[in-house]
């Protein structure tokens, strides 16, 4: 309905990209809304919120090439600067192929143990184990054993000075 490709579609909604003006025309004339109800709640940032377990919202991203569930830890706030998720990496391969993105990234396992590919390097990280990135590095996260492994994972697209 846009006639944008999946592909570009894909990288806007995964935040992989930051969309033009004209493709964000583009996708509100698709869904029938004006760019100001597209904007509309952007600038209210309230001071704290509240997510409780059962209100995580799962978040598609890199589908088909992905099995990796993404849980929003903090979709109640608009206009962040981390976006957190929780990550349920299933076992064997979770994810195709290495992605990159704008902006830094945060791992933390808490449960299991994953394979991170980072560029040419590989590293097995553990329960505990943590990594900081630089995003724009292609990257693919895997699950060598066989019981799902869950990673908090916190993205930085936005950096205040």
């Amino acid at each position: 309905m846009t006639g944008l490709t999946r592909g570009v579609l894909s990288k806007v909604e995964n935040f992989r990209v930051t969309p033009s003006l004209a493709t964000l025309v583009k996708m509100t004339q698709a869904l029938g809304i004006s760019m100001s109800e597209l904007f509309e709640g952007l600038d209210d940032k309230p001071e704290m919120v509240v997510v409780r377990k059962d209100e995580r919202q799962i978040v598609e991203r890199d589908r088909p090439d992905s099995n990796i569930v993404y849980h929003a830890l903090a979709h109640s706030r608009p206009n962040k600067i981390m976006e957190p998720f929780l990550l349920e990496v299933p076992p064997g391969e979770a994810r195709r192929q290495k992605l990159a993105h704008e902006g830094e990234e945060f791992l933390m396992v808490l449960k299991g143990e994953v394979d991170y590919e980072y560029g040419d390097e590989r590293f097995r990280l553990s329960e505990g184990d943590c990594l900081y990135e630089d995003g724009t590095t292609e990257h693919t996260l895997n699950n060598p054993s066989d019981e799902i492994a869950l990673v908090l994972c916190i993205y930085a697209t936005e950096f205040k000075s």
